[in-house]
């Protein structure tokens, strides 16, 4: 009898139990859909708070934490390096994280922190993630064109700071073999990574003229650190300078096919 009624009072709790949880999903999902309506009318503050209410209900639903995420994400400013501003930042990676937790191939988590960890200056951070979105998903020629950036920025801010050193002017070579041989070993290998994502990114989309003009950027990298070879410098600045032409016929032709690129035309008819 007393086991019976044991039995019995376990299946009664594991029913209150699962009415409870039952009751904490409904509620996370009525907290979801009012933030996606704040969200939507830009009151980023109060979807935050239904988001976290949602998740605080059900940590299983995804899309409350990715909207979380995507709604600390909104109030960053990139820029601006204050303790709270980063702290946003920081929130809306532990949320993507999250996801990545329960989802490893959520590729908009991934690209999501890629971004973030890029506005931050967490460059080394930012290029793993966006070769872990190329992994997912290989022909987005975003992802290799935002690698192809990174590696321009951690090679053109160094360079440029020993070429103010030495006081140099813009068109003057970079004559100073030791600093030259110093900023060839630190930058060279992504500068060439740089150059090979953004072949990718043109690969998956040939009129990127974005990535075309950070080619051009590169090869001028690249040929400014050819010190010890004349030749090859004058090869990577007339490649560099073949792709400006390339960029700005790209750019000719997308404004051509803009309505109302050929202006107004009167009807011959009338």
């Amino acid at each position: 009898m007393k086991t019976t009624i044991r039995v019995l009072g376990a299946i009664a709790l594991g029913a209150v139990l699962l009415s409870a949880t039952a009751c904490n999903k409904l509620r996370a999902r009525d907290q979801l859909n009012k933030g996606v309506q704040s969200y939507k009318n830009t009151r980023y503050e109060e979807a935050i708070g239904h988001f976290q209410q949602a998740v605080s209900l059900d940590s299983s639903l995804i899309n409350a934490r990715l909207y979380l995420a995507t709604a600390y994400a909104q109030q960053y400013i990139p820029g601006a390096d204050t303790e709270d501003n980063n702290k946003m930042a920081q929130q809306a990676i532990d949320q993507y994280k999250a996801v990545l937790e329960r989802d490893k191939k959520n590729i908009n988590s991934v690209k999501g922190i890629a971004y973030l960890y890029l506005q931050m200056k967490k460059f080394e951070d930012a290029k793993s993630y966006y070769r872990k979105a190329a992994e997912l998903d290989p022909n987005d020629p975003e992802v290799y064109y935002s690698v192809g950036v990174i590696d321009w920025t951690e090679s053109f801010q160094p360079r440029m700071e020993e070429r103010s050193k030495l006081g140099l002017r813009p068109e003057e070579p970079l004559k100073d073999k030791k600093v030259c041989a110093s900023l060839k070993q630190k930058s060279w290998d992504s500068i060439q990574d740089g150059i090979d994502s953004l072949n990718k990114a043109l690969q998956f989309r040939p009129d990127y003229d974005d990535a075309m003009a950070y080619m051009n950027l590169l090869y001028r990298e690249k040929a400014d650190l050819e010190c010890d070879d004349p030749a090859a410098r004058a090869a990577d600045l007339k490649t560099a300078d073949e792709w400006v032409d390339k960029t700005l016929d790209v750019k000719k032709h997308k404004a051509e096919k803009q309505p109302g690129a050929q202006g107004i035309t009167m009807d011959q008819n009338k």
